[in-house]
């Protein structure tokens, strides 16, 4: 089977980009886990689909599936590449449009300098909701919030970090690192991501607090291992700052590929993300027939 593609980055975190509003190509777990493969395939930390609008009020449903081919709910770095894949494929005309997620409805605005201004919506604490099952396990009181105590197991090494946790359409545990440089991501971050604490799994954040507007950030993602941006966890790292008394509202974020800017007004306000959305190439690639049905 013969597909055509775009590949996009934002920040350094890099997709395919697949349109689908004319014709599903009925892709399997196999087939994403081979477009994302950066020997066999085209390399990506995510493939972003893009198919028509499920409902009234909606312009498109945006579908994300991790390096590792599972399905996820959110991906901030993708939506900005989404939103400026569809404005150059000419599928809209739209500045700001309305994306369906698994999620939730995120509303991307493209701006004139080129960036791309996301509503990420309402960052979400209540632990059912993320889903975050610690038990009986008593979280720590910290500014006019709380961290929580995880026990990770490694061979010859066991030791217990302090994470906040938060939903931004995705599940994040941020922690606060003295220095991102020689922060444990490798290490700790494939044990956060499968903690039995996050059911589904989790994005493992790593921040460290320079001032009160800047950090700088490494994100463990789910399924993708460490990105050079992740969109989603910028958020989360912002908000889990802000509740913790360290941030101001408005921060720039320095990650691997570039400064992602979050605002966050408190409450129920939504998180507003602004950053690049870059076309990298296109092309067409062929999918090996043994992989057309692999689930």
């Amino acid at each position: 089977m013969r597909i055509p593609f775009t590949k996009m980055q934002g920040a350094g975190n890099d997709f395919v980009v697949l349109d689908e509003t004319r014709a599903r190509f009925g892709l399997g777990t196999a087939q994403y886990r081979f477009l994302a493969d950066r020997h066999f395939g085209v390399g990506a930390d995510q493939i972003l689909t893009v198919r028509p609008s499920p409902a009234p009020g909606i312009d498109f449903e945006y579908v994300i599936h991790n390096a590792d081919g599972a399905e996820v709910e959110q991906c901030g770095n993708g939506v900005r590449c989404f939103a400026r894949f569809v404005r150059d494929a000419g599928l809209t005309q739209k500045d700001a449009i309305r994306v369906q997620t698994r999620g939730g409805v995120i509303e991307p605005v493209l701006k004139a300098d080129g960036r791309v201004t996301v509503n990420m919506g309402a960052p979400v604490f209540e632990t059912e909701r993320i889903p975050f099952t610690p038990g009986p396990v008593p979280a720590q009181p910290s500014g006019s919030w709380q961290q929580w105590p995880l026990a990770l197991a490694a061979p010859g090494q066991d030791t217990v970090v302090l994470v906040a946790v938060v939903s931004m359409g995705n599940p994040h545990a941020v922690q606060l690192v003295d220095d991102v440089a020689t922060a444990p991501v490798l290490q700790q971050g494939p044990l956060i991501e499968h903690h039995p604490f996050f059911p589904n799994r989790v994005n493992a954040g790593f921040m460290q607090v320079q001032s009160r507007q800047q950090i700088r950030l490494r994100v463990f993602e789910r399924g993708a291992g460490e990105t050079l941006a992740c969109g989603s966890g910028a958020c989360a790292a912002v908000v889990a700052g802000i509740r913790l008394g360290l941030l101001d509202p408005q921060v720039d974020v320095q990650t691997h590929g570039g400064v992602l800017t979050i605002a966050w007004a408190g409450g129920n306000a939504p998180v507003m993300m602004t950053g690049p959305a870059t076309t990298v190439f296109r092309g067409d690639i062929d999918i090996p027939n043994d992989l057309s049905n692999a689930s």
